[in-house]
């Protein structure tokens, strides 16, 4: 386990949350879209669209960017844990 992860169900840390937050500034800015073929088009490859219209299209995809999409299945789910916690702990004061 790197010193970015922490166990399921443990609290965020400052560290695990400051490896969030630069994970996602280093990551191309949004918005990001998902066209999958088949699905959103009918030829082509499935991709990335980062940055609007005239943004880049991620295929293959930037490390900083790899990170993050790779990183987000984890991250987002302690994300939300968090923000539920912190709810929870609001709604008791």
């Amino acid at each position: 386990m790197s010193k970015d992860e922490s166990p399921a169900g443990a609290l965020m840390d400052d560290a695990e949350l400051e490896a969030i937050i630069a994970r996602c500034e280093s990551a191309t800015a949004g918005p990001w879209e998902s066209f999958v073929e088949g699905r959103d088009h009918v030829a082509g490859d499935s991709f990335i669209r980062c940055g609007g219209r005239d943004g880049i299209y991620i295929t293959p995809w930037r490390v900083e960017d790899q990170d993050f999409i790779a990183a987000a299945r984890e991250d987002v789910p302690r994300l939300i844990r968090e923000v539920r916690r912190l709810r929870e702990q609001l709604n008791r004061t």
